[in-house]
């Protein structure tokens, strides 16, 4: 369950960011060219002020570079 940071209500989760125009929706990738995709950007929107929150659906690929 996520709140909404501005209002603190109970957001609405699990809804798919698409580009419009294209139905193919948005990922995120590790840098550079043929790295691997990170995973799906989901949305989470507040049905009370409307605040939408991006989020990645599965966190856990997402790797700390310690340097």
């Amino acid at each position: 369950m996520r709140n909404c940071l501005r209002c603190e209500k109970e957001m609405v989760e699990d809804l798919d960011i698409k580009v419009e125009g294209a139905a193919y929706g948005v990922k995120v990738t590790e840098q550079g060219i043929f790295k691997g995709n990170l995973g799906k950007v989901k949305c989470a929107v507040c049905p009370e002020c409307g605040y939408i929150e991006p989020y990645i659906e599965d966190p856990s690929k997402i790797k700390i570079n310690s340097k």
